[in-house]
């Protein structure tokens, strides 16, 4: 029997739909069948509507402690001052109304039992769980960056209080200050995300400061959409960005909150009057915890229906899963959220998961009018995920005004499209 196959278009995500895939039958006879999410963002809340949709007989629960999702996809142009954070921030309402919603956090997970258990004591039971859970930042791994450490010198890579922080760091710092952001190494969430927030830091500095600098210490010697945002900044921001690569002393290994320094391997200090810490990352705690992560921090899945290869009857999407060459980034998890959603119904009904094909497309801001972009398709090969031979790549490097103009109507339009998805 041929195999069905389910397609996640670019057209598809910027009409409103995220991915296109060919809706799975109902489950029928299966009005026990309990599904538990764990995590409300891009791949949690995508796959908490979707097996409710595609399976309305399913009682499907969604474990989520904030009332209310704030985006890093959009918060660099909070720092830029080009959003405001209420532009971000997006309601479960709606959602709400489809799905059993829980306000708590996942505290443990019994596989053997199926059974979650909530900071708050209780305890829900599950048939299959989906595991959305998002990243954790590796405190400690450049030394003297703790938590407390990041209330003097923020991530912001999770949206938020610390994206409010930073934007406050940056309106309260002198005209001539110096902001250093500290890059990580692969893999971590948002490859591009450094760099569009360098831009949108650096295009409010033009605006409001225009006497500072800013650095880029980088654990890296290459970086997503490189040559397009190094055209940017030759173009637009020429005296105010520059770019440390890991062979000439960008990694960060130990910073100093107090005396608001960062070395580098080589001994280097470097002084900043704000700096943004981006630190290494790893699946978070609850999938650590249960035994989905393995040794790199991150969880491996089978690319059929993202089941985990360590627990069964748990499946794990997202930022916290091992997908490469798929980046960690919203698109991605949103398409995840639907093959999961697609699998897990299909297992319910006692039948394979289809097999699936994916597409991630990324826009950057480099000016509130100039964006870049970059799209790739990935498939199943030889049972592993593998981008698609000869598909996808950056946007041209010679494109006008006009393209880079409409490369930002496209961004938003994604923007608005994907969060729809999710919570519409």
């Amino acid at each position: 029997m041929a195999t069905q196959r389910m397609r996640v278009t670019r057209r598809a995500v910027i009409a409103g739909l995220g991915a296109s895939l060919a809706a799975p039958s109902v489950v029928r006879g299966q009005a026990a069948a309990r599904v538990v999410v764990i995590g409300g963002g891009f791949g949690g809340a995508t796959a908490a509507k979707y097996v409710k949709q595609w399976a309305p007989a399913v009682q499907v629960t969604l474990i989520e402690p904030a009332d209310r999702f704030v985006t890093c996809p959009y918060s660099n142009l909070v720092l830029g001052g080009l959003r405001k954070m209420s532009a971000i921030t997006h309601s479960y309402r709606k959602l709400s109304r489809r799905v059993q919603l829980v306000h708590d956090s996942a505290a443990a997970i019994d596989a053997s039992a199926r059974t979650v258990r909530l900071q708050g004591g209780s305890t829900i039971a599950y048939d299959r769980l989906i595991v959305s859970p998002g990243i954790d930042l590796r405190w400690g791994a450049i030394a003297g960056y703790d938590e407390a450490a990041s209330e003097k010198m923020p991530h912001a890579w999770k949206a938020g209080p610390q994206t409010v922080l930073l934007r406050r760091q940056l309106e309260a710092m002198k005209d001539g200050g110096v902001i250093v952001i500290s890059a990580p190494d692969n893999p971590f969430r948002c490859p591009p995300g450094p760099y569009e927030r360098a831009c949108m830091i650096a295009y409010y500095l033009k605006t409001a400061k225009p006497k500072s600098k800013l650095v880029i210490l980088d654990a890296k010697d290459s970086f997503s959409k490189q040559g397009l945002f190094q055209d940017g900044w030759k173009r637009f921001y020429a005296d105010i960005i520059e770019w440390v690569p890991v062979s000439k002393g960008g990694k960060v290994t130990r910073v100093d909150p107090a005396a608001m320094t960062l070395e580098d391997e080589f001994g280097t200090s470097h002084k900043a009057d704000v700096a943004n810490v981006i630190p290494p990352q790893f699946a978070a705690k609850i999938a650590r915890d249960a035994g989905l992560a393995d040794q790199s921090g991150w969880c491996p899945v089978e690319p059929l229906g993202f089941e985990s290869t360590l627990v069964k009857n748990i499946h794990v999407i997202g930022d916290a899963c091992i997908a490469a060459p798929m980046p960690k980034s919203g698109f991605v998890a949103n398409s995840h959220g639907k093959v999961a959603a697609a699998a897990v119904v299909a297992l319910l009904a006692g039948r394979a998961p289809a097999e699936a094909t994916w597409s991630n497309v990324c826009y950057s801001h480099v000016t509130p009018d100039y964006g870049i972009s970059v799209a790739d398709d990935y498939h199943i090969a030889a049972g592993k995920f593998a981008a698609v031979p000869g598909s996808g790549g950056t946007s041209p490097r010679d494109a006008n005004d006009a393209f880079r103009k409409r490369e930002i109507e496209y961004g938003d339009g994604w923007y608005a499209s994907i969060t729809t998805d999710m919570f519409g």
